[in-house]
């Protein structure tokens, strides 16, 4: 379930920041059998964290993520995440769209990971926000969370959908955005108009880095 690795071993214990991102970074991946399996370990890692906001959302989702068949679950995961363009995980995407910055976006991101001494993993874009919280967990608030900063309005994006669509993983997000800087009342007022009007778009050929090809809502 790891999605980076370090060049050098990391043998310090975590930090309370570093484990709920870390733990945002794995309840936010598709509920394999692996990451099934592991549910009580995560239960007990969510109940080290300090009594505050973030544990309690925790702790709350797990309630419901504890008591799901994998089928249903997987099937809620792919529906929430997968087929709903303001819930995609790709956060690039919030920010430019299907545009030529996209691509020099996650090139960028995927070269900080680098220069903080992390292999980005194959097999998925650098901007999947479990990746980014993983990153922000090994590397540290001042580095580490940048990404996370960066994109916050996509954040609030993604956290105001899954609330509407009724998803438990509203409640990873409500975690998530809790120990991040608060919006602005112009940056809310941006989320708004992102929600309405959808980010930038621009036919380049980049269907392969973008969430579901169809409407801004929700794909057939």
């Amino acid at each position: 379930m790891k999605l980076l690795t370090r060049k050098e071993a990391v043998t310090e214990r975590p930090q309370d920041r570093a484990a709920l991102l870390r733990l945002v970074s794995l309840l936010l991946q598709y509920p394999d059998a692996e990451l099934l399996a592991a549910r009580a370990e995560l239960g007990r890692a969510v109940a080290a964290l300090p009594d505050a906001h973030p544990r309690q959302a925790l702790e709350q989702f797990l309630w419901w993520f504890r008591d799901r068949q994998p089928m249903p679950l997987a099937r809620h995961y792919v529906e929430a995440f997968d087929l709903r363009r303001k819930s995609s995980l790709y956060l690039t995407y919030y920010l430019h769209g299907d545009t030529r910055r996209r691509g020099m976006a996650l090139l960028t991101l995927k070269q900080r990971y680098r220069v903080a001494g992390l292999t980005p993993p194959e097999g998925e874009l650098p901007d999947f926000l479990p990746v980014v919280c993983e990153f922000a967990a090994l590397a540290g608030p001042s580095v580490g969370e940048a990404p996370l900063r960066q994109h916050r309005k996509g954040l609030e994006l993604i956290r105001t959908a899954l609330h509407e669509a009724g998803s438990p993983y509203a409640l990873v997000l409500d975690a998530l955005c809790a120990v991040l800087p608060d919006l602005s009342e112009s940056e809310r007022a941006a989320v708004a108009d992102l929600a309405l009007a959808g980010p930038p778009a621009e036919e380049v050929g980049l269907a392969p880095f973008g969430p579901p090809p169809n409407e801004w809502e929700v794909r057939p």
